[in-house]
């Protein structure tokens, strides 16, 4: 039996989202929120302990069943610590203890695992973080008629966003908790740990793990969740001129090379940006760096099967691809196949290849470069 247990705190009112119900209970992309959340944590090697509120038991169940997972649902308590506290009693002899919350019901089972991976290599504690990218100022205490009262900008290069499960062993968190009876509860299990004295450690977060609190996050969630099945589209084109060979499709063929910090491979190049875009995942700059040295002359399959890995971290997976190459040369149907072949086990699904040329029209026309556009399919892992 695994000796990780996790939390997921399902017992708040939601009295921000305005569903005129429990939060984790409402209906986000046709199913609720904790339905949404235990999908995400089906993969993860942990005991589950569901905390609802009193009388919603056998609806939790219902859902857990729905969501492919076993869990055991308690009643939480009136406030987040006695809720974290139930589960607590619910988790038995687990030496690690991950407290989530449902509402981060879009969390990557990705930074789940990272959480449970520092734990087993020594933390104590561990909590998900995220850089803080907006302008922070405080606040004096005092008010006037038309607002707060600004203080002074804060550095936000010392501030991190917390995000949930935040992981513990699981005797470090019993004795935090029951000091705080002593002091008054917090709502942060973290901030518990560390008025014992002990260090909190900090692994990457993800974008994806936001909280849903208020109508606009729950828009958000929703335009996330959407359909099971999604496209995107990518483009990249690369001048002649490179000093390494002509790298094309995933292939080595005769001329020139393109120029580019990598190998210049266009089709690579051009899936990458559709699989991402596919899944709201960015692009190929955010993905690797356009200018990062240890890519320097990389192959486009490095990039592709990062993509593809990225989107595997986030729940998705590739269904198809299809790929236009516009330019003189090289003639891809010659060797169609062989790049079809090629692209097709890189990104794990069928990619099908074709070529056209611009009829003499534009620098393609004139045999200066060559561009590509990727269509992708892509659907819910």
């Amino acid at each position: 039996m695994t000796d990780t247990a996790l939390i997921v705190v399902a017992a708040g009112s939601g009295t921000r989202l305005g569903r005129g119900m429990p939060k984790a209970f409402a209906l986000v992309a046709g199913a609720p929120i904790l339905e949404h959340a235990l999908r995400g944590l089906a993969a993860v090697d942990a005991r589950l302990v569901v905390v609802v509120p009193a009388g919603l038991e056998a609806d939790a169940s219902a859902i857990a069943e729905r969501a492919g997972v076993a869990a055991r649902v308690v009643v939480g308590g009136e406030t987040r610590a006695d809720s974290v506290a139930a589960g607590l009693d619910a988790a038995g002899d687990a030496r690690w203890v991950l407290v989530h919350d449902a509402a981060r019901a879009l969390t990557p089972p990705a930074q789940v695992e990272r959480v449970i991976a520092a734990l087993r290599e020594g933390a104590s504690a561990v909590v998900p973080v995220l850089p803080v990218v907006d302008t922070v100022r405080s606040v004096e205490a005092a008010r006037q008629s038309d607002g707060d009262v600004l203080g002074p900008i804060v550095d936000r290069a010392a501030l991190r966003a917390m995000q949930t499960p935040q992981g513990f062993d699981a005797q470090l968190l019993r004795r935090a908790y029951a000091a705080a009876d002593a002091r008054g509860a917090s709502t942060d299990d973290a901030q518990l740990v560390q008025a014992l004295g002990e260090p909190v450690a900090a692994v990457r977060g993800d974008e994806l793990a936001f909280k849903i609190t208020t109508p606009a996050d729950a828009d958000r969630a929703e335009s996330l969740l959407g359909p099971a099945i999604r496209v995107g589209v990518g483009a990249d084109v690369h001048a002649f001129g490179g000093d390494g060979p002509l790298r094309l499709a995933g292939l080595e063929w005769e001329g020139q090379g393109l120029e580019g910090h990598s190998d210049g491979d266009a089709v690579c190049h051009a899936i990458v940006d559709a699989l991402l875009g596919a899944a709201g995942l960015g692009d190929i700059g955010g993905l690797v760096g356009v200018d990062d040295p240890q890519h320097a002359g990389a192959h486009g399959e490095v990039f592709v099967r990062a993509a593809v890995a990225r989107l595997a971290e986030h729940g998705w997976r590739p269904m198809n691809v299809a790929v236009q190459v516009l330019g003189v040369r090289p003639r891809i149907g010659t060797r169609r196949d062989e790049a079809q072949r090629a692209l097709s086990a890189m990104v794990g699904a069928p990619v099908s290849v074709s070529g056209t040329t611009t009829d003499g029209l534009g620098a393609l026309g004139r045999g200066e470069g060559v561009q590509a556009i990727a269509t992708a399919l892509i659907r819910r892992a």
